[in-house]
């Protein structure tokens, strides 16, 4: 992941965790797209990739899941470390994860692939790949597009892009994942005025 990433959410950790932490409160289709995914993925741990301050984590948890959560920001596992003492959070790029093969039953990615560049997006889907188990699920939020192809946008805390569903979906087939579902969702009245994308795929 692009080295800046880390160093920008390390310096606004605690800013970012509080001023979201009722996010997912308000976005009910974001929490029933999770809701689903805890309820179809198979028994096993479940990694949270790019979990920031651990909301999602921790939601995952109240829903039965076995959830640990992995961030490319020390400040950001430190927040959330403090913010949920009883849940596992560790560093990690979602590019090169110090994970087993086949150890895991689900990959939650809740917005956290926009940071990555092009040619980064490849082996993101790829250790997707490599750490789910037979079954295992993988879901991914992320800033979307009608049609056309992905663009940067300004996140203000690091460069990001949004990207059209059929291009994730088809970067998710390549790395030889099998698409389940898709949402295309129009912004919130709070939200900056992009859709929203997410994507349930499963390795066979």
């Amino acid at each position: 992941m692009t080295g800046t990433v880390p160093q920008a959410y390390d310096a606004i950790a605690d800013l970012y965790a509080d001023l979201f932490r009722d996010a997912l409160d308000e976005l009910h289709l974001d929490r029933a797209m999770i809701s689903a995914f805890a309820a179809m993925v198979p028994a096993g741990p479940v990694a949270d990739l790019g979990c920031g301050p651990g909301r999602g984590t921790a939601l995952l948890h109240d829903l039965g899941v076995d959830a640990f959560g992995l961030d490319v920001s020390p400040g950001m596992i430190a927040r959330a470390r403090a913010d949920h003492p009883h849940l596992r959070f560790d560093e990690g790029d979602m590019t090169a994860l110090d994970l087993p093969d086949g150890g895991l039953a689900g990959v939650l990615s809740w917005y956290s692939t926009i940071h990555l560049a092009p040619e980064e997006l490849p082996l993101a889907f790829a250790e997707f790949h490599r750490v789910l188990a037979p079954g295992g699920l993988v879901m991914l939020a992320f800033q979307s597009t009608d049609e056309g192809e992905a663009e940067a946008f300004d996140h203000k805390v690091a460069l990001a892009y949004r990207r059209p569903l059929d291009d994730m979906a088809e970067l998710a087939a390549r790395a030889g994942l099998v698409e389940v579902a898709r949402l295309l969702r129009r912004p919130a009245e709070n939200e900056r005025p992009i859709p929203s994308g997410c994507l349930l795929a499963r390795k066979p």
